[in-house]
């Protein structure tokens, strides 16, 4: 049995401190179902997919002729463009150390052609970007409104810890590339230098995890720099408000998340490790209370954030509209990016459930079941349904009622193939008296305690098909191994070796002196259930949705047989030959038929649809 170093896990956020550790790739294995469904099409078709798109837009080409002296003539693509190969990149390294890919492999061979491509294009004093500091270009840090500069480059921070974390040994050259643009950064725009943000809130969370990756706590200080100049007007007005960018109120001071969703949870996350790393009680809290506020009134039920098309944008408490919900892929991640890193600091339960919430219903209604197509919004309600996107097509970011294979602005499906790359590192944690199981998927968890004890078991289940989660052990020790009880999973049971007892939501210990071949079941009732809205929510008033375990259902006119605008719910979902069904009331014609509903993150790929997820009650 071999384990990873405690000290140091391969896991895209390892906190110098706080209530839990991370179990990084090669303490937690994801080993089916699922989950691991999602990352074999992700590392068999997903990453090839981008990288072939990356190239045939040219936007890998801006890096050769960059590095050629060719700028500006023949650049492609927009101004944050660089940002989606350092994704891909990131992608790459976590894939690399998922499969354990050797130095001879394809994969390994990808990742170091097309680091020497961006080494090629960095400046001498660490500056990389293709889009500025050239002549016929704007200069360097000219437009830190829109220019996404420092964005970009907290990018390519994120793909060089992943790097570090995965293959800390592998002489690429990025590890340096990163270095020397962190060192520009700090000089450029420490306490002596320009006394500035970014527009896109990125270079936060980057610095702070390259920070600690490298050992390097002036690139810590420099996030805290950027996080306390948030709030101090530095940035231009626009139309919708200095709160699109967070530069209206400081990160402490504020009550909720607001502006462009994206923006706001890097920004938080980002916030979250300076808390972290400078025992800033003060900050942390402020961020908890941001994050109660904005789930409770600004989320959508499938975990979703951002009610506004215009902007990208949080709306205003409860104005949550299914059919305008935008819920941009990446402000799903970004929203598991926050939890996770508050779950991390604080072991709060209610992190996770967002976290899986999010996961199920979100990041994993974006991708085709081949991994080539995505969704960049994720609407709540289909009015009509659409054409199939042309395969070869650039579509617009939220323009097509089906999945598309790639967009103008094509942040989201980078940013999914580095999610379910690391997946395996958010499944579980460690603390002095145990390990904690946050998220349910078939696995093999090994690890070492800080005192030497071994923390071993396999897990099983059907999750989320079915509510049984089984756990072997399969060393002896004694240790606390302690489990998420889901908020909706009333009724759950638990059984160690057999005898059993029923569990409240939250989390429940086991403490015990296991043995090989102990076994602990936990069993969430995934039945389906009906949810009804906050009344303060208007426009989802009267209607329900349908929910099972972790999944969000929707009703499609494919399984309607008609335009779902007519349908109302008129009794209560049964299972019934492995699917959820619904009495539904066609109101045009009055007649009820038991609808079939679907799980959300599988809609619309049997073609062109109309769906919703709150169905009328009358």
């Amino acid at each position: 049995m071999t384990m990873s170093d405690t000290t140091s896990p391969a896991a895209p956020v390892v906190p110098t401190s706080g209530r839990l550790r991370p179990l990084g790739l090669g303490e937690v294995s994801i080993t089916g179902g699922f989950w691991a469904d999602r990352q074999r099409v992700n590392g068999a078709a997903t990453l090839a997919h981008i990288e072939s798109r990356l190239e045939s837009e040219g936007w890998l080409g801006n890096f050769d002729l960059a590095a050629s002296g060719a700028l500006p003539t023949g650049r492609r693509g927009r101004e944050f463009a660089d940002s989606e190969i350092y994704k891909y990149l990131e992608a790459l390294a976590w894939e690399i150390g998922r499969t354990d890919a050797a130095a001879s492999s394809p994969l390994e061979a990808r990742f170091r052609a097309i680091v020497a491509r961006v080494a090629a294009a960095q400046e001498p004093d660490g500056y990389l970007n293709t889009n500025f500091g050239r002549p016929g270009q704007g200069a360097r840090w000219s437009d830190l409104e829109w220019g996404h500069e420092l964005y970009c480059l907290g990018h390519l921070f994120q793909a060089s810890v992943a790097r570090v974390r995965t293959r800390p040994d592998a002489d690429d050259g990025l590890i340096g590339i990163a270095r020397r643009a962190a060192e520009l950064v700090c000089r450029e725009f420490g306490a002596d230098g320009r006394d500035a943000i970014c527009g896109h809130a990125e270079v936060e969370v980057g610095l702070a995890e390259l920070g600690r990756a490298l050992g390097e706590q002036r690139f810590v200080d420099q996030a805290a720099l950027f996080i306390e100049r948030h709030g101090r007007v530095s940035l231009r007005d626009i139309e919708w408000g200095r709160k699109y960018y967070q530069d209206d109120i400081a990160v402490r001071d504020a009550e909720v998340l607001r502006g462009h969703a994206v923006r706001a949870n890097y920004l938080s996350a980002g916030a979250t490790d300076v808390a972290v790393e400078r025992s800033d009680v003060g900050l942390l809290d402020a961020l908890r209370a941001q994050w109660d506020r904005t789930i409770e009134r600004r989320t959508y039920i499938t975990g979703g954030q951002g009610s506004h098309h215009q902007d990208e944008a949080f709306g205003d408490d409860w104005e949550l509209p299914a059919d305008r919900a935008y819920s941009e892929t990446c402000a799903g991640i970004g929203s598991v990016m926050f939890s996770w890193r508050l779950l991390l600091a604080t072991g709060d339960a209610a992190y996770g459930d967002l976290i899986e919430r999010t996961l199920f219903n979100v990041v994993a209604t974006s991708p085709s079941p081949d991994g080539t197509a995505f969704y960049y919004a994720n609407t709540l309600h289909q009015r009509m349904p659409g054409v199939p996107a042309d395969p070869s097509a650039t579509s617009s970011r939220a323009s097509s009622s089906l999945r598309a294979p790639w967009f103008e602005v094509s942040c989201c499906p980078p940013n999914v193939a580095r999610t379910f790359a690391s997946l395996d590192a958010y499944v579980a944690t460690a603390d002095d008296e145990g390990v904690q199981l946050h998220q349910y998927a078939p696995a093999r968890v090994r690890t070492r305690l800080p005192d030497g004890r071994v923390a071993a078991f396999d897990v099983a289940t059907e999750y989320p098909a079915d509510g049984r989660v089984r756990i072997t052990l399969v060393e002896d020790g004694e240790w606390t191994l302690t489990l998420r009880v889901p908020a909706w999973a009333d009724g759950a049971t638990l059984r160690v070796n057999g005898a059993e007892s029923t569990v409240a939501s939250g989390a429940v210990t086991v403490r015990r002196a296991f043995q090989r071949g102990d076994v602990v079941e936990l069993d969430l009732p995934v039945a389906p259930r009906v949810t009804e809205p906050d009344p303060r929510v208007d426009a989802v008033r009267g209607c329900v949705v349908v929910e099972r375990g972790p999944e969000v259902l929707a009703l499609e006119s494919t399984d309607f047989g008609s335009d779902v605008v007519d349908a109302v719910i008129v009794g209560e979902p049964v299972e019934r030959e492995g699917r959820v069904v619904v009495p539904v009331r066609n109101r045009s014609t009055g007649s009820v038929v038991d609808a079939p509903l679907v799980a959300y993150h599988d809609w619309a790929q049997r073609g062109p649809s109309t769906m919703r997820v709150w169905l009328p009650t009358s």
